[in-house]
């Protein structure tokens, strides 16, 4: 018989992650995924969530996409992840996809594993392409848990982990402030800007008008690369497929991940412009891992772009933002007090509370109603609001009604 969720509780804090167990406990929570299909999912006493956290976009095509699972299947019976060394039909198609839909600039795309290894890999390639060291990189930022691309995250976390930030290698601005940008950038010793285009973990503030393109004239002014990390923001979340380009950008580097997976097996990219490329020809051994452009991911990432770039995907899309955008501004007319501010683009949504433990409050109120929401780890105000790119609009209509019960619950209950 399967384990309950306490007893796989008490088994994970010995043998997994004691804090997580502890910190979901004391919201009241031992979630366990049990079935789940789309946008839901039930844990193991069959209790139905809408899921608004999508794994930060992971799950873009929602739980176990059927066409997706497929090419899953399909591909395990023709190869497995291949040899890092040799071409492939599947890797080239899958670069093909990706430039396809990216800037005109972009030439090369270089696969990997997950969303930290390409931000690291990124920060490697632009030091290459420009002789320079210095990362300039937002405080607010989320990159990844590898070593470079923790190094240019949130300081507190590289702290955690007693990793000493060298002020000539990386350098932490303030989001949405160009002139702290260029005084670093003064200096003339930077290899790249990075810039998660809306932080996620920050809970999506927006940027100020013509933010990205700024940063991309002052980077290119001083002689550095703009890195867009699209990792949460990117494949067709904003409504567009690059949400930097949508905000009017042309990075020299594009990173993506998560939702690449199709849900089911790691895959991230590296999308570059011919100077920050420049590397693979002079030595395209240089970066190399066994498990990059493994042959089946690219045949599950092949699925999941063409799903992502369909005329109805981008339908779906702009009905979702639509959907979301008048039913949460409704909602905020009742609750002006306790809702701040809706920052959206796309269904990139990010809720701002008046609590200083609004997110983590709410997060609450919205599983006891039945829907999945991860509150904004660097800013405890803040919640997450991420549904499927092709939800449909009844489930984003219950969604809606549910969030409104959790706020009238949380509101009460403060």
């Amino acid at each position: 018989m399967s384990q309950k969720a306490h007893e796989i509780y008490e088994e994970a804090y010995r043998v997994w992650n004691p804090n997580k167990v502890d910190t979901f406990r004391g919201f009241g929570i031992e979630m366990v995924m049990g079935e789940r299909s789309g946008n839901r999912f039930c844990d193991l006493d069959q209790n139905e969530y809408i899921n608004m956290h999508s794994n930060g976009g992971v799950f873009n095509l929602g739980h176990k996409n059927e066409e997706v699972m497929e090419a899953l299947i399909e591909g395990a019976r023709l190869v497995d992840a291949g040899n890092h060394y040799f071409p492939s039909e599947y890797k080239n198609q899958l670069c093909e996809a990706v430039l396809k839909v990216s800037p005109d600039s972009m030439k090369y795309v270089y696969f990997l594993n997950g969303g930290g290894e390409a931000n690291d890999a990124a920060i490697k390639f632009a030091r290459k392409a420009t002789g320079r060291k210095r990362i300039i990189s937002l405080c607010c930022a989320f990159h990844g848990s590898t070593g470079l691309s923790m190094m240019a995250g949130e300081e507190n976390m590289v702290k955690f982990f007693h990793m000493e930030v060298d002020p000539a290698l990386n350098t932490h601005i303030a989001y949405n402030d160009l002139e702290e940008l260029e005084e670093v950038l003064k200096m003339n010793d930077t290899a790249a800007v990075l810039i998660e285009t809306i932080p996620a973990t920050a809970g999506f503030p927006m940027p100020i008008e013509n933010y990205h393109k700024s940063v991309e004239v002052l980077a290119h002014k001083y002689g550095a690369l703009y890195i867009a990390d699209e990792v949460q923001t990117g494949l067709m979340r904003s409504g567009d497929m690059w949400c930097c380009c949508k905000l009017g950008a042309e990075p020299d580097i594009i990173t993506t991940g998560k939702g690449l997976s199709g849900g089911y097996y790691p895959m991230s990219g590296v999308i570059m412009n011919e100077k920050a490329g420049g590397w693979l020809k002079e030595d395209g051994f240089a970066h190399v891992s066994s498990f990059n452009s493994a042959e089946l991911g690219c045949i599950v990432a092949n699925k999941a772009m063409e799903i992502l770039s369909r005329p109805t995907t981008k339908e779906n899309v702009a009905m979702l933002t639509d959907v979301f955008d008048k039913g949460l501004h409704e909602i905020q007319s009742r609750y002006s007090d306790f809702l701040l501010e809706i920052r959206q683009c796309g269904v990139i949504m990010g809720l701002k509370t008046a609590h200083p433990m609004g997110g983590p409050l709410l997060m609450q109120n919205l599983m006891r109603n039945g829907v999945w929401a991860m509150m904004a780890n660097f800013d405890k105000s803040a919640i997450q609001f991420k549904p499927g790119l092709l939800m449909n609009k009844e489930t984003a209509c219950e969604v809606l009604n549910r969030l409104e019960a959790a706020m009238k619950l949380t509101v009460e209950g403060m």
